[in-house]
C-alpha cells in the first residue's frame, strides 16, 4: 500500500466474501466516519464528505482472503505485539485523523488490539488489523515522524465520528471535486488521424478513472463499434497509456466505417455498448465523425427500444442504459470547425508545413528560384493562410476567397513581378489542396507553376507535402489543447443530463468551452455547401472572426509599399517600434508585421535598436524599408537588437529629446516585465515631457509569460515546444537506461508558467513552481511516488521519469541538491540525473503560433495608435496636462489575450492595481487550475500550506 498520508488520495483493497466485504465497510464507516459513496459491480467506494480520500473495496474470492484466513492473520500479527514492529510484517498505509487519542478509545471500545508508538502515553501513530486482513495505521500529524503532544482523553459520540477522519495536509485537487454521477466512459478517434489524438485519449483515460469512473478506448474508430467484443471495446487502464503524449497518430486506430452509415450498423453499435455498460462516449474526429455521433445519441431511444423489444438487451440493461451521453472534440490537421479557434492537429501540421517552407527559402534563395508548395484543405484555406503569414509567402490560393481563372493569374504575376522588382530572390506560393476559381474549376500546382514559368519565366519547381503534415508527433500546442479538452470532455459528459443537447470542447483565444455540437457541425457543412453554390461572400461569413482577420491582414502586408497607401496624406503617422529584455521567439514577427502594415496604411516605420539604451547612447533610430526586412517573420532572436534597461535607468530626457526629435506620433514596446515598467515610466513621464504624449502599446514578449494584463506573451510557445523536444529526448533516455529521473531545470523567472505547461506536455511525475515553492513534505510525497511508479513498471518500457523544477522554486535546493536526496532516499531503487536546457529554451525558429500571434497583435497595435492619436493631438504641448484623465491613460496600454477575449488594458491600471512588482509578476496566477490537471493525470499528490 502507499501511505495514505503523503502519497495518492485512493486506498484499494480486496475482500475475499460478502461477509468480510460487510465487516470492512462496518469497520470504515462506523469507527472512520466514511460513508458509502457509490457501488458499481465488484466495488464499493467509501468516502468522507469531502472525499478528499477514498477507500475502494473489490470483491475477490479468488485474491481475497477468508472469514478463516482473516481470523489466522489476525492472531499471527497479534502475536507479535511487543515482540516486532507490525510495519515490518507487510505493507501499510497510515490514515490522518484529527483526533487520534478519541480514535485509540474507538478501537478499544470495540476490542481491536492495538500497537501504538512510540507509547501510551504519547501516541504518535497506531496501527491494527482492519476485517480485510490489512495493517492499518492512525496518525494524527502529516508528518509521522512528529510527536503528538498528550490530548484529554474523552469519548467520542459515535454519531460524530466522520468528523475524526481527515486527509493528510491541506490538498489541492485536480480536475474538480468528485462528484455522485459514476459513468462508464468510452473515447474513440474517428476520420482521418491527426496529432494530438493520443494525448486526447490519454487525457480521457486518466480524468475518467480519476473521477471515480470506468475508463474505454473503442478500437478503430466506429469500424470498431459496429463490430465490437472484448477485441474492439475494451476497458483501458491507467497504465495502458502512458507514453501516449509524444507519439504521432492515434494508437487507438481510426477507420472509415460505412456501416455505421445505416441504421442497422448502429443498431450494432448500440447493444455492443450497452453488452461493455458504457453510458458516455468521447469522439475525437472531424465534422463527418462528429454528425454521425450526434445523430447516433439521437436515435439512441429508438435503438434501445428496438433491441429490448427483439430480447437482445435484459430489461435492466434497457433502464439502465435509456440515455447515451456524448461529446465531442475536434480532432482535424484542416482546422475547419466552426465555433472554434484551433482544432487538434492544426497547428502541429502548420508547424510541418512552415519548416519545410523554411527550408525550401534557403534553396529558393540560393538559385533564385519559385517554389509553389501545395498544403492540404479540400474546403478550408487556413493552413494555406496561416502558413502563407508565418512564412511571409508572395501569394496564397484558398478556396474561400477565390477569383477568375484571369483575375488569379493576373494579380499574382503583378505581385510576384513587383516583389522582384523590388530585390526579392525567391518566390513562395502555398496553395491549398481545395483552391478554386470564381466558377468552382480546380487549381492545381502544375497550372501555378506553367503560369509563373510562362509569364515570369521563372525557374520553378512543386513541392507537394501531402501525409507529411498528418506525421510526427503533436507540437506543444496541441498537447496542450487535446490534454485540457480531453478533461473537459470527461467533466462534460459526467454534467449532461438527457435534456441537454451533445456538447463540443471548443477553445475562443485563450479559454477551453462548451459549444453545441449540431450547430457547429451545421455552420461548418455550410461553408461548403455555399462554396459549391458559388456564394463566396457566404462563405466567408460563416468563418471565425479570427479567419478573416488574418486574411486581411495576409492582403495588407503583402501589398506592403508597392500598393498605393489606404490612407491619406494628412492621415500618416510616424511610428516606432523598439524590443525590450530577453529576446524571445516572435520579437521579429512583430516588427515585420508592423513595418510592412505601416507601409500598406501609408506609415513611416521606424526601428529603435537596441533598447532604450541605444537610443540614449547612440541615437540608433532607422526607417525601416521593405526589402531590410524581408524574410524576418521566420527568423529567432531579435534583429532590431534588445536591452534589459528602462528609460529611468538610461537617461529618460535623451530618450525624450530623440523622441521630439523624430516627432513620433506612436510606440510600439515588445518585451517582458522590463517592457511593462519601461512603459509605466513613459506613461509617468508625459506631464514632463511632451514627447511622450503620443499612443503607447506593449505586445508582451517572454518566455516566462509574466506580464500583467495577459494570459499569453509572444515566445512562450517557441520555449515550450524547445522544452517539449528536450524533455521528450531527455525521457527517451531515462527509459532506455530503465529506472532513471532526471530531474529538468527550466527558466520562468518567479514565474511557474514554464514549468507547469512543460510538466503538462512532457507527463513529468512533478513540477515545483516559485509560487507553492518546495516543501519537505511535498518532496518526500513525491519521492515516494516516484518509488511506487518504478516498482509499478518495473517490468515494462518506457518508465523513465522526469520532475520538473522552476529555477526560483528555491534557491536552496538546485537541481543537484534535489538529486542527490532523491538519490539518498529512493534506497537505490532508481536513479537520478540532472539535465539543465539553459537557453536552449529561448528556442530557435519562432513557432508558427508566435509567427501568427506576433503579426496579429503588432497590426492590432498599429490599428490602436491610429484610432488614439486624436485623444492627445491637441494635448501635445499643453502646459496642462490632465495626468489623471481615465480616456487619456487608456492610450498608453498594454495589449493581451484574456480568457476569451484580446483586449487593451491601460498600464496605469495593471500597475496600480494588478501587479506585484517586487516578484515582477501579476497578482493573479491563471494557470493554477493547469496545474491541478497536470498533477491529476500524473496521480500526483500536491500538498500546499496554508
Amino acid at each position: 500500500m502507499v501511505s495514505i498520508v503523503n502519497g495518492t488520495s485512493t486506498l484499494s483493497f480486496i475482500a475475499g466474501s460478502e461477509e468480510t466485504l460487510k465487516q470492512a465497510i462496518n469497520f470504515y464507516t462506523n469507527i472512520l466516519g466514511l460513508s458509502i459513496h457509490s457501488e458499481q459491480d465488484d466495488y464499493t467506494y467509501l468516502s468522507n464528505q469531502d472525499n478528499k480520500m477514498i477507500v475502494k473495496i473489490q470483491l475477490d474470492s479468488k485474491t481475497g482472503l477468508t472469514t478463516q484466513q482473516v481470523k489466522d492473520r489476525r492472531e499471527d500479527v497479534v502475536s507479535k505485539l511487543n515482540v516486532i514492529d507490525w510495519r515490518s510484517l507487510d505493507s501499510t498505509c497510515v490514515l490522518k485523523v484529527d483526533n487520534l487519542v478519541a480514535l485509540i478509545e474507538t478501537l478499544t471500545t470495540y476490542k481491536y488490539t492495538l500497537q501504538i508508538t512510540p507509547n501510551e502515553l504519547y501516541p504518535n501513530e497506531v496501527y491494527c488489523v482492519d476485517p480485510l486482513g490489512y495493517i492499518v495505521g492512525f496518525t494524527a500529524c502529516a508528518e509521522p515522524l512528529t510527536v503528538v503532544p498528550p490530548l484529554q482523553k474523552s469519548k467520542p459520540k459515535l454519531d460524530n465520528a466522520s468528523n475524526l477522519m481527515s486527509k493528510s495536509g491541506s490538498q489541492s485537487r485536480s480536475v474538480e471535486e468528485f462528484k455522485p454521477v459514476r459513468r462508464n466512459i468510452a473515447v474513440m478517434t474517428s476520420g482521418g488521424d491527426s496529432q494530438g489524438m493520443n494525448a486526447a485519449v490519454r487525457a480521457v483515460v486518466r480524468a475518467t478513472i480519476f473521477r471515480g469512473c470506468k475508463a474505454f478506448t473503442i478500437q478503430e474508430g466506429y469500424e470498431g463499434l459496429v463490430k465490437g467484443g472484448p477485441e474492439y471495446i475494451k476497458e483501458t487502464s491507467w497504465q495502458d497509456v502512458r507514453g501516449y503524449l509524444s507519439e504521432g497518430g492515434t494508437n487507438i486506430g481510426t477507420a472509415r466505417c460505412m456501416e455505421f452509415k445505416e441504421r442497422w450498423g448502429r443498431l450494432k453499435g448500440c447493444k455492443h455498448l450497452i453488452e461493455a455498460g458504457i453510458d458516455g462516449l468521447i469522439v475525437c474526429g472531424g465534422d463527418g465523425s462528429l454528425t454521425g455521433a450526434d445523430l447516433f445519441r439521437h436515435e439512441w431511444p429508438s435503438l434501445i427500444s428496438e433491441l429490448k423489444e427483439k430480447g437482445e438487451i435484459t430489461p435492466e440493461q434497457y433502464e439502465r442504459h435509456k440515455n447515451l451521453y456524448i461529446c465531442g472534440m475536434v480532432g482535424s490537421i484542416d482546422n475547419d470547425m466552426a465555433m472554434t479557434d484551433a482544432t487538434i492537429g492544426g497547428y502541429s501540421a502548420l508547424e510541418r508545413i512552415c519548416r519545410a517552407i523554411d527550408y525550401i527559402d534557403a534553396t529558393a534563395n540560393s538559385h533564385s528560384r519559385a517554389f509553389v508548395v501545395e498544403v492540404m484543405g479540400r474546403h478550408c484555406g487556413w493552413l494555406a493562410l496561416m502558413a502563407g503569414i508565418a512564412t511571409s509567402a508572395d501569394y496564397i490560393l484558398i478556396p474561400e476567397k477565390p477569383a477568375s481563372s484571369k483575375d488569379w493569374k493576373d494579380q499574382m504575376c503583378d505581385i510576384v513581378g513587383k516583389h522582384r522588382a523590388k530585390g526579392k530572390r525567391k518566390t513562395i506560393v502555398i496553395v491549398a489542396e481545395g483552391a478554386i476559381t470564381s466558377d468552382l474549376k480546380h487549381i492545381s500546382s502544375n497550372e501555378v507553376k506553367d503560369v509563373l514559368v510562362d509569364r515570369l519565366g521563372l525557374d520553378t519547381r512543386i513541392t507537394v507535402l501531402g501525409h507529411v503534415q498528418r506525421g510526427g508527433t503533436a507540437v506543444a500546442y496541441d498537447r496542450i489543447l487535446a490534454t485540457l479538452q480531453g478533461v473537459e470532455a470527461v467533466k462534460a459528459i459526467l454534467e449532461l443530463t438527457p435534456d441537454v443537447p451533445s456538447p463540443l470542447i471548443a477553445i475562443v483565444e485563450n479559454k477551453i468551452c462548451c459549444r453545441p455540437l449540431v450547430e457547429a457541425v451545421k455552420i461548418t457543412k455550410s461553408v461548403a455547401s455555399a462554396i459549391e453554390d458559388r456564394d463566396f461572400e457566404k462563405a466567408m461569413s460563416l468563418r471565425d472572426h479570427e479567419f478573416k482577420e488574418h486574411l486581411a491582414n495576409f492582403m495588407a502586408m503583402n501589398s506592403a509599399n508597392h500598393e498605393k497607401p489606404t490612407l491619406p496624406q494628412e492621415q500618416r503617422k510616424k511610428i516606432a517600434i523598439i524590443n525590450i529584455g530577453a529576446p524571445a521567439g516572435g520579437m521579429n514577427s512583430a516588427v515585420y508585421a508592423m513595418a510592412t502594415y505601416c507601409m500598406s496604411r501609408g506609415h513611416t516605420p521606424y526601428a529603435i535598436h537596441n533598447g532604450f539604451a541605444g537610443l540614449a547612447r547612440h541615437e540608433s533610430v532607422k526607417s525601416m524599408d521593405w526589402v531590410d526586412i524581408e524574410g524576418w517573420n521566420s527568423v529567432g532572436g531579435s534583429e532590431i537588437g534588445t536591452n534589459r534597461q528602462t528609460p529611468a535607468e538610461t537617461d529618460i530626457g535623451m530618450i525624450a529629446h530623440y523622441f521630439e526629435k523624430y516627432q513620433f506620433d506612436g510606440l510600439i514596446i515588445v518585451g517582458g516585465f522590463e517592457a511593462f515598467v519601461s512603459l509605466e515610466q513613459l506613461e509617468q513621464a508625459r506631464s514632463m515631457y511632451p514627447s511622450f504624449r503620443i499612443p503607447m502599446v506593449l505586445i508582451p514578449a517572454t518566455i516566462s509569460n509574466n506580464v500583467p494584463g495577459t494570459e499569453y506573451s509572444l515566445g512562450s510557445d517557441t520555449c515550450l515546444n524547445s522544452l517539449m523536444d528536450y524533455c521528450d529526448i531527455i525521457k527517451q533516455s531515462a527509459s532506455a537506461t530503465r529506472g532513471t529521473a532526471f530531474v529538468v531545470d527550466v527558466q520562468g523567472g518567479n514565474s511557474g508558467y514554464i514549468a507547469t505547461f512543460a510538466s503538462l506536455i512532457s507527463g513529468a511525475q512533478a513540477s515545483y513552481v516559485p509560487e507553492e515553492g518546495i516543501h519537505l513534505e511535498q518532496l518526500e510525497s513525491d519521492i515516494n511516488s516516484l518509488r511506487e511508479s518504478f516498482s509499478i513498471e518495473r517490468e515494462m518500457t518506457k518508465s523513465g521519469k522526469l520532475i520538473i523544477k522552476s529555477s526560483n522554486a528555491s534557491k536552496v535546493l538546485t537541481p543537484y541538491v534535489m538529486a542527490d536526496i532523491i538519490k539518498a532516499e529512493c534506497n537505490a531503487e532508481f536513479d537520478t540525473k540532472v539535465a539543465i536546457p539553459g537557453h536552449v529554451q529561448q528556442g530557435g525558429l519562432p513557432s508558427p503560433i508566435d509567427r501568427a500571434r506576433g503579426d496579429r497583435f503588432a497590426i492590432k497595435a498599429v490599428q490602436f495608435i491610429e484610432e488614439h492619436c486624436d485623444d492627445l493631438a491637441g494635448l501635445r504641448y499643453d502646459l496642462d496636462f490632465p495626468t489623471d484623465d481615465k480616456k487619456i491613460a487608456n492610450t498608453a496600454a498594454v495589449l493581451g489575450v484574456k480568457s476569451s477575449h484580446l483586449k487593451f488594458t491601460s498600464v496605469r491600471h495593471l500597475y496600480d492595481f494588478e501587479t506585484e512588482l517586487a516578484r515582477r509578476m501579476p497578482k493573479v496566477v491563471h494557470w493554477e487550475k493547469t496545474r491541478d490537471i497536470a498533477d491529476s493525470l500524473v496521480g500526483r499528490t500536491r500538498i500546499t500550506k496554508t
